[in-house]
């Protein structure tokens, strides 16, 4: 059965676009109704009555799928939520929360016509929600980056980025030998699409640089120490550290200054993480911020764009800035990371 979905496809807009165009209820510019009106022709679409009668209807709330799987950071999740909430209000909207993981919670909101359109977090690279959502008459934002073609919008920090700006960061220092200590096992077995991202930049960066990189799970626990030991147990020769998990980040710092591997003369640690959670440690640590909430107002933004039959690019990404605090490299010598161009 041809669905809205295949008449977006064919005639290269959003569904929203398609939805208008059949419901008259916004102005469409004339080249791009006849679009529509082709693909309709040439797919041989024929609506239900109820679904244009849906399509012409709005409830001004957006569906907001947040996931709480375990390992998940929920300090950055509810920052996210905070500007997606924050910046939907300014659109006019409210926000409708939907916790679970399972796709016909979403399939639910969006044909009981409880949302106008809906965004969706914590997006693994092979996530099977895009499937539903690309069949779904409302419009859908995707606040991470999957693998492989993108049918629906994405916005997301760009985490590969990050991992070559560490990279970049750690060399100047003097380190040849470094190491990700990363998200929990859970989050990097389901394939969360942030970690694998940020391990595959840092690895390229790595191989780039003729550094040696290894990524290592970690709980964002006390139980983090036990994971810097048993690094520096497989490898003495490692060096530098590049933290990406809020919950261990004062306890790997803990540990590396106990054991003199990170110090303010003799910097070896990178974090990725929030800036406040930068600043709780006590002694300073370079830092890459992960603007949790401009995502959210990002993804809003997008979002609203479609629901009012625009067309915003397929990808969104926010660029990261590192923060240097320490003033010395490894080697003594001032440092001056160079940065790479944002992809």
């Amino acid at each position: 059965m041809v669905t809205i979905a295949d008449v977006a496809e064919e005639a290269g807009v959003s569904i929203s676009t398609v939805s208008y165009v059949m419901s008259g209820k916004r102005t469409i510019s004339p080249e791009t109704r006849r679009r529509v009106e082709r693909a309709i022709a040439s797919l041989g679409f024929s609506p239900h009555a109820g679904a244009r009668s849906l399509a012409s209807r709005s409830t001004s709330v957006i569906g907001l799928q947040i996931p709480l799987r375990t390992g998940v950071d929920v300090h950055v999740v509810m920052e996210v939520v905070t500007g997606v909430v924050a910046r939907a209000r300014t659109h006019g909207y409210d926000i409708l929360l939907l916790t679970s993981d399972d796709p016909r919670g979403m399939e639910r909101a969006a044909k009981g016509s409880m949302v106008d359109a809906l965004l969706v977090m914590d997006i693994e690279s092979d996530d099977p929600r895009i499937g539903i959502l690309s069949h779904l008459e409302q419009p859908s934002v995707l606040i991470g980056l999957p693998e492989g073609r993108r049918t629906i919008p994405c916005v997301d920090f760009d985490f590969e980025e990050a991992g070559w700006l560490a990279v970049d960061r750690l060399r100047a220092q003097g380190h040849r030998r470094v190491a990700l200590i990363g998200s929990p096992a859970e989050v990097m077995a389901r394939h969360t699409a942030y970690a694998d991202r940020l391990a595959r930049g840092f690895l390229a960066a790595c191989a780039a640089s003729g550094m040696t990189g290894s990524i290592h799970p970690c709980p964002s626990n006390a139980e983090a120490a036990d994971v810097v030991d048993a690094v520096m147990a497989e490898d003495p020769q490692i060096t530098g550290f590049f933290v990406h998990n809020e919950g261990a980040l004062p306890h790997v710092y803990a540990r590396l200054v106990e054991t003199g591997k990170h110090a303010a003369s003799a910097p070896s640690l990178v974090a990725l993480c929030p800036e406040d959670v930068a600043l709780s440690v006590p002694g300073p640590v370079d830092s890459i911020a992960i603007p949790a909430e401009a995502m959210g107002a990002a993804a809003a933004d997008v979002i609203c764009e479609l629901i009012d039959g625009g067309t915003p690019p397929g990808v969104r990404l926010i660029a990261p800035a590192l923060t240097v605090r320490t003033a010395l490299t490894a080697t003594g010598k001032p440092a001056k990371p160079k940065r790479r161009a944002a992809s």
